[in-house]
């Protein structure tokens, strides 16, 4: 295993655990943090129809049917076009296990969210799922293609979608933070799993490497 590999799945595995123990610290806690209903009561202040219509939007894109299915299905669909067959299987099985340990989460904490929700949403505060679908994917499309221009955008795709979670008051930001981090170890994790099929070498650099290996082996 590469150093990348072992690096990725380390932080992956950390970052799981740092999701678990907010959980745990928002159900010892009983109440919402400090940093919560100071951020809550800033957005609910500064609430305009500017702002509304795009957060609407991300609440759309991010959950619901179009999340569970289009985006992963989609996605999958589009790189397996590209030739990109275990980057597709990839993409779908990081989408599924993340939104699984979303609704596990959900279900094991059991948060109340915000009482000035101004869009239906199912029970569960914690941790966010429309913020954790969007660091999947996110961080997913970053480590394929591998290009640093990706990387800003995934950031601030992460972002604006916890923005918009906590001014439609559908989450405390400790939820937002939550979802980003375990959405983003899932799919940091599933890649350092597939990543030798993900890219594969070139097949003269694999021929050299078989041959040293080879050779130092007779040695």
């Amino acid at each position: 295993m590469t150093r990348t590999r072992r690096l990725a799945l380390v932080g992956g595995i950390t970052a799981l655990a740092a999701v678990l123990l907010l959980g745990g610290l928002t159900v010892l806690r009983g109440s919402p943090f400090g940093i919560d209903t100071e951020w809550m009561a800033e957005i609910t202040e500064h609430r305009s129809e500017l702002w509304l219509v795009p957060s609407l939007v991300m609440n759309f894109v991010g959950g619901g049917w179009f999340a569970i299915w289009v985006v992963p299905l989609g996605g999958a669909l589009l790189l397996y076009l590209l030739g990109r067959r275990w980057a597709a299987l990839y993409f779908v099985l990081a989408s599924a296990l993340s939104a699984g340990l979303v609704q596990l989460l959900k279900t094991l904490v059991d948060r109340a969210r915000p009482e000035d929700i101004l869009v239906h949403v199912d029970p569960g505060s914690f941790p966010s799922g429309h913020v954790a679908n969007a660091a999947t994917v996110a961080v997913a499309l970053a480590l394929v293609f591998q290009r640093a221009w990706l990387w800003v955008v995934a950031v601030a795709w992460i972002v604006l979608m916890a923005l918009s979670r906590t001014y439609l008051g559908a989450h405390w930001v400790s939820d937002t933070v939550g979802g980003a981090v375990l959405g983003a170890a899932v799919a940091v994790l599933v890649w350092a799993l597939l990543a030798t099929r993900i890219h594969p070498l070139p097949p003269a650099v694999a021929r050299a490497r078989s041959n040293g290996s080879d050779s130092q082996n007779l040695g």
